[in-house]
């Protein structure tokens, strides 16, 4: 009884009271930055200065933990691959693990350590172990925020220590969020952990503990990534999902690790108080069955490449919903799943909401020349479909 009166007395202490939704007035009143996200209409619920061009600490980590996971994705990389720790990274200071020169440590450990307590020598054995060189890495950090669209962002390394020019925006590192999150949904099996251990078969286990605290204390927070360093104070990018909805906050230039988890839970708060996620496609849903003469059967099934739902305000009631599908007049055969055959408008109230595209269930070959002319004579002299 008396650990749990702890528990709770240590949450209140450092979080304050923030378990009641606040006011959008009130949010983030004391960090220089912030912006919140719902992830998958990638609507702005609410924004302070979230262009603002600052210092990211260790919330630059998400970007390596993209890169890894997208290499063990493609095969380029695996989680049992040996890394040989190099001088350079074991050199790294701030937090870490401690890794020592030429010491072996499998991919899944030193992820875990930077997912878990944010390792400057873990991120940077791994940049170095796929891209040869720490300066290779960070190009292709650079590469990727490009690509993702975060214009206001630029890396010189990948652990987020200080250095001239390493800069970014609240906004920016939502959509760095938002991408990690989408595309590998399995980050959060490290980032949602309090607790866990590396070195475990040796003489000297090593404990890590989660720098993100609101994954104990507030329902649904399962990740991402803190920072804090003295030029760049205290910053957060979490995430959490309840029920359908997932939300995204940043809070950027806090004071206290204290105020930075304080605003950074009302905003999620407020996100899951004030709005709501109403489904309504899924994604690879079936939607239309199109005619054509030159594909295989004449005919092919079309579905969705990503979901549709529709973000309202707590209690707001939807409006006249309507779908348009407008589907491309030439293809290329064969069509294979993934390409783009056409484009679902769905509207609301005669606005357009959402515009996705469409493909093919499954793969579309073009009809033989036989098949062909015996359709077409049906149609001359039978009038057959």
């Amino acid at each position: 009884m008396r650990k749990l009166q702890s528990i709770i007395l240590s949450a209140v202490l450092i979080f304050g009271v923030f378990f009641m939704p606040a006011r959008a007035e009130e949010l983030a009143e004391n960090s220089l930055s912030a912006v919140l996200i719902e992830v998958e209409t990638g609507r702005v619920l609410y924004e302070k200065n979230m262009h603002d061009v600052l210092e990211p600490a260790s919330m630059t980590k998400m970007m390596p933990m993209y890169l890894i996971l997208e290499a063990i994705s493609e095969g380029r990389m695996s989680w049992d691959q040996e890394v040989t720790v190099t001088e350079h990274a074991a050199s790294r200071g701030g937090t870490q693990i401690y890794l020592e020169e030429n010491e072996r440590m499998n991919v899944k450990d030193l992820f875990a350590s930077v997912a878990i307590a944010s390792a400057n020598d873990s991120v940077t054995a791994l940049g170095e172990a796929l891209s040869g060189t720490e300066e290779a890495f960070v190009a292709l950090m650079n590469e990727r925020a490009a690509e993702f669209g975060m214009e206001n962002t630029v890396f010189k390394n990948p652990s987020g220590l200080p250095a001239e020019g390493h800069v970014t925006t609240a906004y920016d590192m939502a959509i760095l969020a938002k991408r990690l999150i989408v595309d590998f949904p399995e980050v959060t099996e490290f980032t949602s952990l309090y607790e866990d251990y590396v070195r475990q078969d040796s003489d000297d286990p090593f404990w890590l503990v989660n720098t993100n605290k609101l994954i104990r204390y507030v329902e649904g927070v399962d990740g991402l990534k803190t920072g804090s360093t003295d030029a760049a104070g205290y910053c957060l990018a979490a995430t959490a999902l309840r029920g359908e909805m997932r939300v995204v906050a940043v809070v950027m230039g806090a004071d206290r690790s204290e105020t930075r988890n304080r605003e950074v839970a009302r905003l999620i708060e407020y996100a899951f108080a004030a709005y709501e996620l109403h489904p309504r496609i899924e994604l690879n849903e079936y939607v239309h069955t199109h005619n054509n003469i030159l594909a295989q059967g004449r005919q092919f099934d079309v579905v969705t490449t990503a979901p549709i739902s529709l973000l309202l305000n707590s209690g707001e009631q939807v409006g006249e919903e309507a779908n348009e599908i407008i589907m491309f007049t030439e293809f290329d055969f064969p069509i294979e799943p993934g390409d783009v055959v056409g484009r679902l408008i769905y509207s609301v109230d005669g606005v357009v909401n959402q515009e996705i595209d469409l493909t093919v269930a499954e793969t579309v070959e073009r009809t033989s020349f036989i098949a062909l002319w015996s359709h077409m004579l049906g149609q001359l002299f039978f009038g057959g479909h």
